[in-house]
């Protein structure tokens, strides 16, 4: 038996094991996300995202980054199923895979008075909308100068959402990423890798620490909360016998940004975050390695898909 056929074997049982760790868990989804996708669209939806409108420059835009992946923010029943403003508007555009039981009609449609959602808005009746893109502007005006734009965000989060009152920087941060959105022409998809969620986590943790040092605890916590619900994106992807190590790390990682989400005004709290920066590291090298037996290769979750839906 030859390198190529040794390998093929190795690959096909890694992707075996994914399989059976999955059937464990047939009762939910593999991924989230699937709850609120068009199944027919499940694996170019799950593998590819557009390609970013902004590049991350700025300490506030890396902020209100963040903030837009995280369903903490959104608060009531969005988060409770994981939904945060990425989830509609990808990198800040629309969402043609978006399909949410009862609040969507067709793919890339949301009903933005549905009463799930909000207990302020809902209006009893089921009008969904084609999901806007962020990168054109609308009807609301960017300017920075009348705040608009953040009383606009301010309505999304408390009265569409129930979410909390954000406070100011968080309503700044937000819209100070959503003015950066560019509207490109070029349609073209990029592969979703770990290495982006994995970046992500290391920007939200370093700006959550600066926001302490600011002594903002509510914008802080909240970029807590951004970075676990990324590491818990990652973790749901990391399934199988083979990745137990990695999940194993992925989760002591949250756990431990959790303790100090509870306990961020405590002494100690800058050297505890520094220290982990350190260690994650460590995790970040350990979970970068296994991408190819994760659901982040197309291969993979192709594969398993397929498995599921028989």
């Amino acid at each position: 038996m030859d390198w190529r056929s040794v390998r093929l074997l190795r690959y096909g049982a890694a992707i075996g094991l994914v399989c059976a760790a999955v059937a464990q868990a047939a009762d939910r989804p593999l991924i989230q996300a699937m709850a609120w996708l068009d199944p027919a669209q499940h694996l170019a939806a799950l593998t590819t995202e557009p390609r970013p409108s902004t590049m991350v420059q700025d300490q506030q835009l890396i902020v209100g980054e963040a903030l837009f992946h995280t369903p903490t923010l959104l608060g009531g029943q969005a988060a409770k199923a994981g939904l945060s403003c990425v989830s509609c508007h990808e990198n800040g555009r629309d969402n043609p895979a978006f399909q949410f039981p009862n609040v969507s009609g067709k793919p890339g449609t949301a009903d933005v008075t549905s009463s799930f959602f909000s207990s302020h808005r809902g209006n009893a009746k089921f009008d969904p909308i084609t999901i806007p893109d962020l990168t054109v502007p609308g009807k609301i005006s960017r300017t920075r100068d009348n705040h608009e734009l953040e009383t606009f965000i301010r309505g999304l989060i408390v009265e569409e959402f129930n979410g909390e009152e954000p406070a100011p920087a968080v309503l700044a941060a937000l819209a100070h990423y959503v003015r950066s959105l560019k509207a490109d022409p070029d349609s073209t998809r990029i592969a979703l890798t770990v290495e982006s969620e994995l970046m992500a986590v290391d920007q939200a943790v370093g700006a959550a620490l600066k926001m302490q040092q600011k002594d903002d605890s509510q914008l802080s916590r909240l970029l807590l909360a951004s970075a676990r619900h990324r590491l818990g994106l990652i973790h749901e992807r990391y399934a199988g016998k083979r990745l137990t190590k990695e999940r194993s790390a992925i989760i002591s990682a949250s756990r431990k940004l959790g303790a100090m989400q509870d306990g961020i005004k405590s002494d100690g709290f800058d050297e505890e975050l520094e220290q982990w920066q350190r260690d994650f590291q460590k995790t970040r090298a350990l979970i970068s390695k296994k991408q190819h037996l994760s659901l982040y290769n197309p291969a993979v979750l192709k594969t398993v898909l397929a498995k599921t839906s028989n």
